[in-house]
């Protein structure tokens, strides 16, 4: 019920504007809100929990939080991009307390503040075995699968599956939908003409439906080097994965109405955020914040959907 894809506007990976463009596709409306959050905040992992730990944001962020409170995508000031979208088939296994504890809510925003590259994180989610604490998000299972990309073009597909970490890296692995598991998301890419296969282009909802779309009109796109332009292509193609409202389905969770749509200029610096439920389209330049240490800050987009254009100064207190 969710799209990412990562584009690299001169073909190759790095090259040119680094891109990423994704849909939030859910069964209700998310209420959500961006946030900068600044260098040098204390977090804790998992309230609670013994494998609890704690970090000290090394770098500043601008996050989109679902229910004002959940970061479920983001881009940090040293071009990192995170996401996380629903995977039903997520097991993250019975708890171990031998090894660190990392609540669902608390993963993307603990990968923003630490890490600077797709490398970097990937090394600590290999290395320090964490565990994630599953949730429920608005009564609904927490389960999902995070994606990572950088300015250089590197990207990473992080699942947990079986309890096991299971990660694809490297600057191939461009798009990401929800089920079925990753390895089996790539088996029914290739069915499909453009792409390896011979079906046609698929146009419905489901997730293979909306990952093919994805590969194959990102892979389609003209070079330029017009970051406006880079921008809108990258709009173009996250749409055409997007569910129309009306196409909610209680018993196939993976089937729900886009509720908003993110691009992140990786090499600029920019992030920008679309509603379903408005013609505007708001952007921040991340270059234009201070994240130096100091309080979190939000931009209201649910109680000021008018809003529009470039928004760095419209962030306020919590």
């Amino acid at each position: 019920m969710c799209t990412r894809f990562l584009w690299s506007s001169e073909g190759t990976p790095g090259s040119g504007l680094v891109f990423v463009g994704r849909s939030m596709d859910w069964f209700e409306e998310t209420r959500t809100v961006l946030a900068l959050r600044p260098r040098g905040a204390q977090r804790e992992s998992a309230p609670g929990d013994p494998g609890g730990f704690t970090w000290v944001s090394d770098y500043g962020s601008v996050v989109a939080l679902m229910y004002g409170r959940i970061a479920v995508d983001g881009l940090n000031e040293a071009g990192l991009q995170a996401s996380g979208l629903y995977l039903t088939e997520a097991d993250y296994g019975e708890r171990d307390p031998e090894r660190p504890a990392l609540g669902l809510q608390h993963a993307i925003q603990c990968l923003l503040d630490r890490f600077a590259t797709v490398a970097e994180a990937v090394a600590w989610l290999t290395e320090s075995r964490v565990q994630i604490v599953p949730l429920e998000i608005g009564g609904k299972p927490g389960t999902g699968h995070i994606s990572l990309a950088d300015v250089g073009g590197d990207s990473a597909i992080i699942e947990f599956l079986d309890g096991r970490l299971s990660v694809h890296h490297g600057p191939e692995f461009t798009v990401m939908a929800n089920s079925p598991a990753y390895d089996e998301q790539l088996e029914l890419l290739r069915r499909y003409a453009g792409l390896g296969g011979s079906d046609p282009l698929p146009g419905g909802t489901d997730s293979p439906e909306r990952f093919a779309r994805a590969a194959y009109y990102s892979a389609h796109l003209p070079a330029t080097d017009d970051p406006r332009r880079a921008a809108a292509q990258v709009f173009s193609v996250i749409r055409s994965a997007s569910a129309p409202f009306g196409t909610v389905d209680e018993a196939r969770p993976n089937i729900s109405t886009t509720r908003w749509r993110t691009v992140a200029d990786l090499s600029s610096r920019r992030y920008f955020f679309e509603s379903t439920l408005s013609p505007n389209v708001v952007w921040v330049d991340l270059d234009r914040l201070s994240f130096e240490q100091g309080p979190e800050l939000i931009l209201d987009l649910v109680h000021d959907s008018g809003l529009a254009g470039e928004q760095s100064g419209g962030f306020a207190a919590a």
